[in-house]
């Protein structure tokens, strides 16, 4: 049977999300984007058409511009880190509904409400029985059908960097690989200095407005587990009371500390 905790990193992982970070020389290992193979002069050209008389009217059509049909630019890894920065940043408080599919493929449904800096709850609906509570200075881990409690500081957990004041991805973890294709912006980081080994997490953006859409965790033990968001609120404030650890539970809190 697959432990619980596993799941609650990669749920804690999600938010990871916000401050992720490149070290300073990190730029160096982002790979740019691909640039389309070029055609060698001269092979297959077609033959020049032939001369046509003066008062054709086809003469008389203006010339068309060779960049008309450019590609436009795309973004290079440190603009799509910066941009991705920028939206985590401005998410100053959040409500949305993930759906958790765990190492073991089960799939796990609840609601994410995230105050910054420092308070965020991953509430899983049923038949789960697990909470995932930061108060802005500990984590805790619930699991209601165990009555334990396991607490953590929140440097210790991927959840810093969600839960900072201010997001710089190129600070907090190291960027390994930020891929951008139509579909979707990557950025792929590893964090060292997580609860239990490092932690390796794809974030998931919209390439026009990098929203988050998705993450995907790889914890210490190789387990890995894919969050999706849905019904994103930026602009409702969450109850604070959402936020409150219970120092105390009926058969005593597991520390972790």
């Amino acid at each position: 049977m697959i432990s619980l905790r596993p799941l609650a990193w990669s749920a804690v992982a999600i938010l990871a999300l916000a401050r992720l970070a490149v070290a300073g020389d990190a730029t160096a290992d982002v790979a740019p984007p691909p640039t389309p193979p070029q055609r060698p002069a001269g092979l297959g050209a077609p033959k020049p058409p032939a001369p046509v008389k003066s008062d054709d009217a086809a003469s008389k059509a203006p010339a068309k511009d060779a960049n008309a049909d450019a590609a436009q630019p795309q973004i290079t890894p440190e603009e799509a880190v910066q941009r991705a920065d920028a939206y985590l940043d401005s998410a100053r408080m959040m409500t949305a509904d993930f759906v958790q599919i765990g190492p073991d493929g089960q799939r796990s449904e609840g609601q994410l409400y995230v105050d910054r800096p420092g308070r965020m709850l991953f509430h899983y609906d049923a038949p789960a029985r697990l909470e995932i509570v930061a108060d802005g200075r500990s984590v805790a881990v619930r699991d209601q059908k165990l009555d334990t409690q396991d607490l953590y500081f929140i440097a210790q957990t991927p959840l810093k960097f969600l839960l900072k004041d201010h997001v710089d991805l190129a600070k907090d973890t190291t960027v390994k690989r930020v891929t951008i294709d139509d579909n979707s912006a990557t950025i792929e980081i590893e964090d060292k200095a997580t609860f239990g080994g490092s932690a390796e997490i794809a974030l998931v953006f919209d390439p026009d407005s990098f929203a988050l859409k998705q993450w995907t965790v790889i914890d210490a033990q190789g387990f890995q587990t894919v969050v999706s968001l849905f019904n994103v609120d930026l602009t409702s404030k969450p109850d604070p009371d959402l936020f409150h650890i219970q120092q105390a539970m009926p058969g005593g809190p597991n520390s972790r500390h």
